[in-house]
């Protein structure tokens, strides 16, 4: 009986794991927005999509952007584009021109520049098979009180929160920056 129980053990631990269940991930890592631009896109290229960034201290980089891209199981066409400014009108500038193109927004964080000051990092996506367009709205402000009241005019414009961070811009100082988007 022992031996018939330890055979069904053994062809258990036999059978494969589903495929489903199975996750690839790729890890990237840089101190320079232009070269994550190229490793995403590369990625990308491999099958690769966009899972989450943050930026600061890695213990061997020094101050990084780290991004972890997830293998599609559908694939399609991505492509990447990464913008940081330390000025909060430039960014807006430049994600709706990127959002003119047909990025969409998908993740922000802050990352030190070699410039002074924090800059606010934006990573859009743009799927060729995707017709959404969205309009983008970047809020910045120091005080809560002044972002309560700002996020409550964009919400009353049709704007939902897609995210947020806090960082010491060398044009503002300490702010907090929200993203917003609307369907065109």
């Amino acid at each position: 009986m022992r031996h018939l129980v330890l055979a069904v053990v053994l062809s258990l631990a036999a059978v494969p794991v589903p495929a489903q269940g199975v996750r690839e991930y790729r890890v990237l890592a840089t101190s320079k927005t232009s070269t994550m631009e190229k490793e995403m896109n590369a990625a990308a290229e491999a099958g690769y999509v966009y899972s989450a960034v943050m930026g600061g201290e890695t213990a061997f980089g020094g101050t990084e952007a780290v991004v972890v891209m997830q293998k599609n199981p559908t694939p399609s066409a991505m492509a990447y584009t990464l913008l940081a400014t330390s000025k909060t009108s430039t960014m807006q500038k430049e994600m709706e021109a990127a959002a003119d193109l047909g990025f969409e927004y998908v993740g922000q964080t802050v990352f030190s520049s070699m410039f002074g000051g924090d800059e606010v990092v934006v990573i859009m996506q743009r799927d060729a098979n995707a017709t959404a367009r969205h309009q983008y709205l970047l809020v910045a402000t120091r005080k809560t009180s002044t972002l309560q009241k700002e996020l409550d005019e964009a919400g009353g414009a049709g704007y939902s929160v897609v995210g947020m961070t806090v960082s010491k811009t060398a044009m503002g100082g300490a702010e907090l920056v929200a993203i917003a988007r609307r369907d065109r």
